[in-house]
């Protein structure tokens, strides 16, 4: 093996599983179910595909405050709407993702889809708090939505296997979403067999989500759905091969490397902080939002 290959610190199985309001039954991998480093990665949360039954009223969480960070909601099956205080909305189905920046504060929600809702069916949606450089922490919320359609991409080979380029920078070509500090994040799409490589900076935290299939990395650590793969910081070199048609969701980042003040909905770097998140909040600085 090269000597310049990133190795696996571990292969991590899905956490227990609870709810976030009725309608996100999520693994939280990070930090609660593993005390492990992903700065600037703050918090994972997956919903492992389930099949929601059909109803009228829409699952979801309700109306509540953010301050310091960005959630990053990506749709692998289902359909999920948002409304903020900062008056965006909209919905994402699979292969879409809603990046949002709460920064200063903002109020949102999120549930299912009107139609989604109707027909019930299999749902499977990855959630994500990036955290924010101090620099940036108060400054004005933005929104993204990033549709397949439109996320960078890049073709491995003519049968069929790809990566959406979500963030970062892959083989040379710019992912589609704006961050505050150095992030790489990608779906690979790969087939059964293939067989890919490509580099990551050394100093990054790293790991592998397996959405779909089953891969190989760096010829012998196997890992399955629903587990995730960890790396050392040490090292550049990752190799994946498919032994089943495979999604994989990678996320990497430059640690921050700032002190963390971290209470329910709010990320700051000091307990004062925190403490001005929730006076700004209960004094209605977050804007309204009409449950």
């Amino acid at each position: 093996m090269q000597a310049n290959v990133k190795q696996v610190a571990g292969i991590l199985n899905p956490p227990a599983p609870h709810m976030v309001g009725d309608g996100f039954r999520v693994h939280n991998f990070f930090p609660g179910g593993y005390k492990i480093k992903m700065d600037p990665f703050f918090l994972l949360d997956y919903n492992a595909k389930i099949d929601f039954s059909p109803r009228n009223t829409p699952r979801g969480v309700g109306v509540h405050p953010h301050r310091g960070f960005e959630t990053v909601t990506i749709a692998y099956q289902g359909a999920v709407s948002h409304h903020d205080s900062a008056g965006n909305s909209g919905t994402i189905f699979p292969g879409d993702i809603q990046w949002m920046t709460a920064a200063s504060g903002i109020l949102h929600k999120e549930y299912h889809e009107e139609n989604f809702t109707k027909t019930g069916g299999p749902f499977q949606m990855v959630q994500l708090w990036v955290n924010l450089p101090a620099k940036f922490k108060m400054s004005k919320p933005k929104y993204q939505t990033l549709q397949k359609d439109k996320i960078a991409r890049y073709d491995f080979d003519d049968k069929g296997s790809y990566a959406d380029i979500i963030a970062g920078n892959f083989k040379g070509i710019k992912g589609s979403a704006d961050t505050f500090s150095p992030i790489e994040m990608y779906n690979l799409h790969l087939k059964n067999n293939s067989k890919i490589e490509f580099p990551l900076p050394a100093g990054y935290h790293t790991a592998l989500l397996v959405i779909e299939g089953s891969i190989t990395v760096n010829h012998n650590k196997k890992a399955e759905t629903n587990q995730l793969v960890y790396f050392e910081n040490e090292g550049e070199l990752i190799e994946i091969e498919a032994s089943a048609d495979a999604v994989i969701l990678v996320l990497s980042g430059e640690p921050i490397n700032e002190p963390i003040a971290a209470y329910g909905p709010f990320l700051m770097n000091k307990p004062e902080e925190i403490e001005q998140a929730i006076n700004d909040y209960n004094n209605g600085k977050f804007g309204y939002l009409e449950e």
